[in-house]
Order: structure tokens, then C-alpha cells, then sequence
């Protein structure tokens, strides 16, 4: 009821607004009480109602002037209904008495009436303002992030969002710090130059402070840019009231908007990546069987030249270098063969208990020429606790790590390896005299087809054999890692989990 009373008296001065101008429909709620006091005097008075009945009926015009007026209306109609009832209703009628203790109770009812509903109203009205101005806001923020949301260009979405928000919001000016890229990111009118820095330097300082702040007397909010609980920038927002819960929600949307752009760079670099990868993948192995082709015929064809009849020594050792070369191809090709399929999701290794010792003495064995083998020396620990691997797989790791310390070493100087049993882990370590890796390079050496500077002076080589490692270590939940000792050489470490439960020997 009150509401549709409300409504139609809203209604009506709508009307005077546009009849009579603003200075009639601001006061209409004094003058349609004044017209309300004035009927009830001419009805009332006419029945002969007493002084209490019509005092009570005043007191509700005096609210309604409150609510729908402002005190001082109300305090007019409030002398008005005081005067009405002194001259009609108050003995001796048809005169004023005006100090009369009475009427100063009477006024002073009114008064303290129209002053606490002047004051309940206010604050309705007050939180009506609030709660429009809310929804309004949270409408625009929804706005805003759906079209950040539905935005997929990665180009400059900094420079995106700082518009966005500007242009929804009806901000002065916005401007977008981000730390991550060190850019700043500005929308609306420009300000003068000194001003401008300022701003960004204010921006800069609530960054590194993780601190949101506001200028009252400016209007503007410096707020922090967090993606969980790490500032990552900072957002200004010049010109326009709107809340402290608004404001971070907005630079809680910017975060997210540029940490989601990021997150699509990524993806588009990791999928380019993968593609290039999958393209290199195939060129290496149709390489590779191009290359089988040839050294299975050069290989068949040295083998028969001492067949073919008398050999001079230097021809017999012409064949033989021919052979031993192809047979090094021979093995090249098969380890660019076999280095994609160790990459596929559907390579599963088949474990079994494996001892590290005999792996190693089996893989220096392997080697063609006695010399080589006796460079190494193999420390076995008293008790040895077995791994759990692919035999195949780890034999071709070790098999590189011996090939390297051949390749990139001093001539003839000694190899040592050692196993270690430290947390939980075995640890086999070949130590070697000659190439000292430099520390900034200990990483990228595990990398495809890198080589550390100075390597080209010991042995030409393909890139691939410490990367094959490491995905074969990786394979197995193990590590791989490179330690530089300097003025001597490189220590290589390959480690596996110590095989679960009672240890056995292979």
C-alpha cells in the first residue's frame, strides 16, 4: 500500500516537473500536506472532533512531509497543523494563544516526528542510491568480463582491458601496469605529462607496496593486480566514484585477462613447438632408414674385398677403417631411430632388477678396441642394491655415457666410475680427465643437438646422446646431471630409485 502510494506520488510530480518546473515539484510534498491539513481542518471542524483525533491525522501529514519532503517542510507543515488546531480545536477557538504550554508540546511532538523520519528516510534513500548504484556496477563488471572472456585476440590484451574498462565504467582515464611484461597500458583522456608519470609512478609504488589505495579528492583508486597471492601489476581508475569491492573486482578481472592471455601464448608456442617437433621427428627418422640402406651394402661390400683375393697391408687396413666407420654410422642411424620412439606416450619401459655394475662392465665390453677397455676403472660397492629398469634402454644410456667419456677426454687417461647409494637412489658417475663443462652450460648439454663451446676440439659429434639419456632417465622416474671439475674435467651422474622391497642381483 505504502508503495502504491509512493509510486502514484512519484507519478504526480513527475507531472508538476514537467508542468510547473523544479522549484514547484521540490516542494510538492509540503504543499500536498498543506492541502491535506487544510481538508481534514474544514471536515473535522465541521463534525466537532475534538483536539486528539485531529492532532493524530495532523502527525500523519507532518510524516508524510518528512518522507517525501526534507525537514523543513515538514517543519512548515508542522507550525501549519499546530496553528490549525490552536484556532479551530483549542478553547478559546478562532483565536491564537500562542504561549499556551500546549502548543510548544504540540509543536515540539511534530518537530521531533518530522526530524526522525526526515532521518529514517535519508538513510532509505540513502541505501536505495547504494543499492542501484550496485547493481548498476555489478551489471557493468558482468559486462565487462564477458566480453574480456569472449575476447580471444592475444595481441595487446593489456591495452584491451584498460579500454574495456574505461569505456564500460565511463571512467576519466584508466591506465594498466604489468609487471610480468614491465608495459603500461593507458585509455581516455590524456593528462599532462608531469601528471601523467606521476599517475604511473603512484601505480608502480601501490605495486610494490601490495597495497590499494584512494584519492579521495582526485576520485581515483590505485588498486593491486593479484593472480592468487601474488601481486603481478597494478590498475588506476581516474574520474568515476565506484566502491572498494568494485574496484578490486576489476583488477581482479584485469589479472586474470592478462595471466589468461599469457596462458594462451603458451599454449600456441607449445603447440608450434610440438608441430616443429613432430616435423623433425620424421625428417630424423626417414633420414635414418635412407642411411641403413647404404651402410648395410658398404659394410656387405667390405667384408668381401679380403674374399676377393691377396690384400696389401695397406689395403687391409683401408678395409677395415671402411668397416669400422660403417659400423659407426651404422650406430649413429639406429640411435636417431631409436630416439622419437623413447618420446611417444605409448613407449612403456619393462622393468626388471637390475645391478648397475653389471650394466656397466657389460656396456665397456661392448667396445671394439682393448685399449679403450682398459681405460676404465669400475669401483663396486660391498652391497649393491639393484634398480628396477629396462635392461635395453639402461644399457643404451650407459653405453652413451661411456661413449662420451671416450669422445671427451684426454687420450689415454683414465676413466673412473663409481656407484653410490645415497637416499633412496643409486648413482652411477663417470669421472673423466679433459672437457671441463662450463656451469652455464651443465643443463643445456642434456638439451637436443647442443653442444658445449670447446667440445668440437675433442670429437665431432651429433647433439643427441645426452638427451637420449635424459629421456631415458626420465623414463625411469631417474636423473641425470653434469658436475665440472675444474682443471681436470666433467663428473656425469645417472641415478634411479633403489628397486623396492628385498634386493636380489642379475
Amino acid at each position: 500500500m505504502n508503495d502504491l502510494f509512493a509510486s502514484r506520488l512519484q507519478k504526480i510530480r513527475a507531472i508538476l516537473l514537467r508542468a510547473a518546473g523544479p522549484r514547484i515539484a521540490a516542494v510538492f510534498p509540503c504543499l500536498a500536506a498543506l492541502c491535506g491539513v487544510f481538508a481534514c481542518t474544514l471536515v473535522f471542524f465541521r463534525l466537532n472532533q475534538n483536539l486528539g483525533s485531529v492532532g493524530f491525522l495532523y502527525l500523519v501529514f507532518v510524516v508524510l512531509a518528512a518522507m517525501y519532503g526534507d525537514f523543513w517542510q515538514a517543519t512548515v507543515v508542522s507550525v501549519v497543523a499546530v496553528a490549525c488546531l490552536d484556532f479551530f480545536f483549542d478553547e478559546p477557538i478562532f483565536s491564537f494563544t500562542v504561549g499556551r504550554l500546549s502548543n510548544w508540546v504540540e509543536l515540539g511532538v511534530f518537530e521531533f516526528t518530522a526530524l526522525i523520519i526526515t532521518q529514517l528516510s535519508n538513510r532509505a534513500h540513502l541505501r536505495e542510491m547504494e543499492a542501484v548504484a550496485e547493481r548498476r556496477d555489478t551489471a557493468r563488471l558482468y559486462q565487462t568480463a564477458r566480453r574480456i572472456l569472449l575476447s580471444d585476440d592475444p595481441g595487446d590484451p593489456g591495452g584491451m582491458v584498460a579500454s574495456l574498462i574505461r569505456e564500460v565504467f565511463e571512467f576519466r582515464q584508466t591506465i594498466l601496469f604489468d609487471a610480468v611484461s614491465e608495459k603500461v597500458y593507458q585509455s581516455g583522456s590524456p593528462l599532462p605529462e608531469q601528471n601523467q608519470q606521476a599517475m604511473i609512478q603512484q601505480a608502480h609504488s601501490a605495486y610494490l607496496r601490495d597495497s590499494d589505495t584512494f584519492q579521495a579528492e582526485e576520485q581515483t583508486w590505485f588498486c593491486v593486480l593479484r593472480f592468487g597471492a601474488q601481486p603481478v601489476g597494478a590498475l588506476v581508475l581516474c574520474g568515476a566514484g565506484v566502491s572498494a569491492l568494485i574496484a578490486t573486482a576489476l583488477a581482479s578481472l584485469a589479472a586474470i585477462a592478462l595471466e589468461r592471455a599469457r596462458t594462451l601464448e603458451r599454449q600456441c608456442q607449445a603447440e608450434a613447438a610440438r608441430q616443429a617437433e613432430q616435423l623433425r621427428t620424421a625428417v630424423l627418422d626417414a633420414l635414418a632408414h635412407k642411411f641403413k640402406t647404404p651402410l648395410t651394402v658398404i659394410r656387405t661390400a667390405s667384408s668381401g674385398l679380403p674374399a676377393a683375393g691377396e690384400l696389401s697391408e695397406l689395403q687391409r687396413e683401408l678395409v677395415s677403417l671402411i668397416d669400422q666407420e660403417a659400423k659407426t654410422l651404422n650406430g649413429l642411424a639406429s640411435r636417431l631411430m631409436g630416439a622419437p620412439k623413447l618420446e611417444l606416450e605409448e613407449f612403456r619401459p619393462k622393468p626388471e632388477p637390475l645391478l648397475f655394475s653389471k650394466l656397466i662392465k657389460a656396456a665397456i665390453q661392448e667396445l671394439d678396441r682393448q685399449s679403450d677397455r682398459d681405460r676404465f676403472e669400475v669401483l663396486v660397492p660391498a652391497a649393491e642394491p639393484p634398480v628396477f629398469a629396462d635392461r635395453e634402454l639402461i644399457l643404451t644410456a650407459l653405453a652413451q655415457l661411456v661413449d662420451n667419456a671416450l669422445k671427451y677426454s684426454l687420450p689415454d687417461s683414465p676413466v673412473e666410475i663409481g656407484i653410490d647409494v645415497q637416499r633412496g637412489s643409486v648413482a652411477l658417475r663417470v669421472r673423466t680427465r679433459g672437457l671441463v663443462v662450463p656451469a652455464a652450460d651443465r643443463e643445456r648439454i642434456f638439451e637436443r643437438f647442443y653442444r658445449a663451446p670447446g667440445a668440437q676440439q675433442f670429437s665431432g659429434g651429433t647433439g643427441l646422446g645426452l638427451s637420449i639419456v635424459k629421456t631415458i632417465a626420465a623414463d625411469h622416474d631417474g636423473s641425470v646431471w653434469a658436475e665440472g671439475e675444474p682443471d681436470y674435467g666433467t663428473v656425469f651422474s645417472f641415478a634411479l630409485p633403489v628397486m623396492p622391497g628385498v634386493g636380489c642381483e642379475q
